[in-house]
């Protein structure tokens, strides 16, 4: 730590005692490498008193500090008194104030007078206006944006006078309250300051460190180089080239330091990455260059947060690392978890019945729960999935996770304050269940925040809709930062760029080097335009990029390995530009700089099939299938033999998701269903025309019933895409039982035999004595003038139902998945010849196809060949099958 060597060797060469010195830092991070530095030299007296400078600020001003929640409650109480129309609601309220209380800090800190900021955009309003017709509308934008300055020339001044009148202030209030008694401060103490690595100071810490220079009272440490101090185009060096002008720096008083350390060799290298993740996946290749292999004087500098978890992993293979920044808490899954909860609550107040069941699963699986609730949650998720319930009603809730040990939080909160209590109650019985150190500090951040806000809440009379705690939640959650403690003295420091303000690393790795990151950019969230911010001297995004480059200069500067990536892929707001201040180094420094193109290549996907081996095991397991084969089994192994595999040997089965959309298989279900319910009171008879007419006009009964069978809601098929797929379903009924209708109007005789036929053991002989027993339903047999018709429904169109089969194919015919449904007919066809009952009647078989429900049965015909010879085919299929020798082998299917 050059820097801070350099000022602990100053300090002892003027007094061996520092406990005469008050140290004063941008941050309290180095205070630990300081200690280390005394222990290095043997220093064995008191240590000097560390504070930052807003400490100092603070003790200065003497006032109390309010921010956050409390400032927000506060403020808006002495808002609502004042009857300032519009009159917001506290959850209005919420969506400006914030942003405001920045900007009115931002000119308490920088401008002479926050009241004439205030006026100044009053009559900027007022002029913009000048000579224009308002009309007397309030919710005209324009006059909304007057009416709103106007506003706060009332409020602000008021909640100053009310703050002041509690002792409290705000972070600006403070500085306005310091400025005044700064000149006796430095004046009357009797303490030395010691100003340490500082860049830009707010007017009224400037004016405090002049006021101790002048009185001889303190001394400044600053860290530049002449590579941007001294050459006025480089924004790095704006702030200290502007010290370097006080008069306090004199003949008597030099501008300490100015070094020569950029310029020195160093190894420059730029990584031009695809991705933004993939920027952590060549962290380990950037380690094997780093000789020390403790990492002791090496720094991963993440210009973006949300990389930390990536980091983390590819790190796995470094011993020491120590995390110096913090890791934001919106990213953790308990926090999400509150934010669905209160997103709940919302769509409850919407719609008290009944639950979607997107709005619960998350919550049900984000949420820490117990071995018990574990249990409870997926037999609740088995249900629903099974009878796919997409909206869940309050008794099922009840039912099926009524004894949840937080069901409180999932039920219509009787009000915000109640809620608040479950909420607290359910954080601390969380911190006693087995979850990780992370989690359990999540849990502590919110249990914190939800008992501020309600003892914040009890003074005041402000009633808070769930919507406006959401709103304080979410703030809350977007502010707040999980911090991490470890061994900052050894091993690999893994930090944000504020972090680095006055330390030194001899290897320097910045992750997310692009523009938008570093600097941010024209990005401020403010209300007050770029103009009026320069002509009342407050900080535009032109002296906060000033800032953001000083960090970055003097981290590199005594670096002599320097590791820059950036993500060069556009995606959302990133632009895949690297930063300015690459291209700078680039084209102004006398470095060489080596640059790397690092591409998220993947491998093509070698597209080899699945082999499954037919092992003893299997083929025990395919001698017990030949006892019950059906016709899917086959169409499954024409399909893909790993299916077949995995649901006929295996025993595997899909698991149930839930359908927000009727699927093709459900829709076939509830036609197949339907149908089924039609005909079974029609089985036995010769139809007549009043028959299928009373069946035409039940059809909505039939469709209930089949929905039922489904285990569907009614409510499933009230509206959107599934109301559709329910007529459609009713039309193509109506049209099977008018197609049926006309046969009969034109004098034919058709009587339903049976409807969805289960056969069994009907034996079918291979080679031999070996043989194997048919199993399966058939989904409607009839009789149309005497001939026995053997029908199956589809949901797909007809396909191939001409055989043509000779001596030349006879034995690879059905080895062709295009044939699936003649394959079926053809089984059915031979189980029918086999059972007695039907012996002696002429069989047609056929597909009657819901796709193209008018065109009535579709016949099995054989244009070369007979059943005898389909068979034949069959057998060959069901041999390979059984055959030991040949493989289950994946069918890789081309789209």
């Amino acid at each position: 730590m050059k820097f801070l060597n350099k000022i602990i060797h100053e300090l002892l060469a003027q007094n061996p005692d520092l406990s005469a010195f008050n140290i004063i830092l941008p941050g309290k991070r180095p205070i630990v490498f300081i200690r280390q530095i005394l222990e290095e030299n043997n220093y064995s007296g008191f240590l000097p008193n560390f504070f930052t400078i807003e400490e100092l600020i603070n003790t200065i001003a003497d006032r109390q500090v309010i921010q956050g929640i409390p400032l927000w409650l506060f403020s808006f109480n002495v808002y609502r008194s004042l009857n300032l129309i519009p009159r917001d609601d506290f959850s209005d309220f919420l969506k400006w104030f914030p942003t405001l209380q920045k900007d009115w800090d931002d000119i308490l800190k920088f401008s002479d007078s926050d009241e004439a900021v205030l006026q100044y955009m009053f009559d900027e309003e007022r002029i913009k206006e000048w000579a224009q017709n308002l009309g007397e509308d309030d919710d005209v934008p324009r006059r909304k944006f007057l009416n709103f300055w106007q506003n706060m020339n009332i409020f602000l001044p008021e909640l100053k006078s009310r703050l002041q009148e509690k002792n409290w202030a705000t972070s600006g209030m403070i500085h306005e309250a310091a400025k005044a008694s700064i000149l006796d401060f430095a004046k009357n103490t009797q303490e030395h300051f010691v100003f340490c690595g500082f860049n830009a100071f707010t007017p009224v810490e400037e004016k405090l460190v002049r006021s101790l220079l002048k009185w001889n009272k303190a001394q400044c440490f600053f860290q530049a180089d002449q590579y941007y101090f001294n050459d006025e185009r480089q924004e790095a060096g704006k702030f200290l080239r502007n010290h370097k002008t006080w008069k306090e720096f004199d003949d008597n008083r030099a501008f300490q330091w100015i070094e020569d350390d950029f310029s020195q060799p160093k190894k420059i290298k730029v990584y031009e990455v695809s991705g933004n993740v993939t920027q952590t996946k060549v962290l380990p290749e950037i380690f094997k260059e780093i000789n020390n292999k403790t990492y002791s004087n090496t720094a991963v500098v993440l210009l973006d947060e949300n990389l930390l978890p990536a980091s983390l992993d590819v790190m796995h293979g470094v011993d020491n690392l120590n995390i110096t920044m913090g890791f934001p808490l919106k990213n953790l899954s308990f926090s999400n978890a509150v934010k669905r909860l209160f997103y709940l609550q919302k769509q409850l107040e919407k719609n008290k019945t009944s639950y979607y069941y997107r709005d619960v699963f998350p919550i049900l699986e984000e949420l820490p729960k117990s071995a018990k609730d574990g249990l409870i949650i997926n037999d609740f998720k088995t249900k629903i999935e099974e009878r796919n319930i997409v909206y869940i009603s309050q008794k099922l809730l009840n039912e099926l996770l009524g004894e949840l040990s937080y069901f409180g939080l999932l039920q219509k909160a009787a009000g915000t304050h109640a809620y608040l209590d479950i909420l607290i109650a359910f954080c601390h019985q969380v911190k006693w269940l087995e979850i990780d150190d992370i989690q359990y500090e999540n849990v502590s951040h919110f249990e914190n925040a939800f008992r501020v806000i309600k003892n914040q809440l009890t003074p005041y009379n402000i009633e808070i809709k769930m919507e406006t705690l959401e709103i304080l939640i979410n703030q809350h959650i977007n502010s707040e930062s999980i911090d991490f403690q470890g061994e900052p003295l050894r091993g690999l420091q893994i930090m944000g760029l504020l972090e680095t303000r006055l330390l030194n690393f001899e290897n320097v790795i910045l992750l997310s080097v692009n523009e938008g990151k570093l600097p941010l950019g024209n990005s401020q969230n403010t209300y007050i335009p770029f103009d009026i911010r320069r002509f009342f001297d407050l900080h535009t995004f032109l002296e906060n990029d000033s800032i953001y480059a000083y960090h970055f200069y003097r981290l590199i500067q005594d670096a002599q390995n320097v590791h820059l990536l950036y993500n060069a892929l556009s995606s959302g707001v990133n632009t895949g530009e690297k930063s300015r201040f690459i291209t700078q180094i680039e084209m102004e420094s006398s470095h060489q700089i080596e640059h790397l193109i690092i591409e998220n290549a993947s491998d093509p996907i070698v597209t080899k099939p699945i082999e499954i081996s037919k092992t003893e095991i299997v083929r025990e397991r395919l001698q017990k299938w030949k006892e019950k084969v059906s016709a899917s089994h086959l169409t499954s192994y024409l399909y893909n033999p790993i299916d077949f595999y995995l649901s006929k040997i295996l025993n595997t089965s899909e698991s149930d998701e839930i359908e927000e959309e009727l699927s093709v298989k459900n829709y076939g279900n509830l036609v197949h269903y339907s149908l089924q319910e039609v005909y079974e009171g029609l089985k036995g008879k010769v139809l007549k025309e009043s028959d299928l007419q009373k069946s035409v006009k039940a059809i909505d009964q039939f469709i209930n019933i089949a929905i039922e069978k489904l285990k569907h809601q009614q409510e499933f098929y009230e509206k959107g895409m599934n109301y559709i797929h329910k007529a459609i379903a009713k039309k193509v009924i109506e049209n099977i039982l008018n197609h049926d209708l006309d046969l009969i109007r034109q004098g034919n005789k058709l009587e339903i035999i049976d409807i969805e036929r289960r056969f069994e053991n009907v034996e079918f002989y291979l080679d031999g004595n070996d043989k194997i027993s048919f199993l399966g339903f058939i989904d409607r047999i009839d009789k149309l003038n005497g001939t026995l018709r053997i029908i199956d429904y589809k949901t797909a169109k007809i396909k191939n139902l001409h055989v043509k089969i000779d001596a030349d194919n006879v034995e690879d015919y059905f080895h062709n998945s295009d044939r699936k449904q003649a394959l079926q007919l053809c089984i059915y066809h031979y189980v029918v010849q086999h059972l007695p009952e039907f012996w002696g009647f002429p069989i047609e078989t056929g597909i009657w196809s819901f796709a193209e429900a008018k065109k009535g049965m579709v016949p099995l015909v054989f244009d070369k060949g007979d059943i005898d010879d389909a068979m034949r085919s069959v057998k060959s299929l069901i041999l390979e099958i059984l055959n030991p020798d040949i493989n289950f082998v994946e069918s890789i299917k081309s789209y």
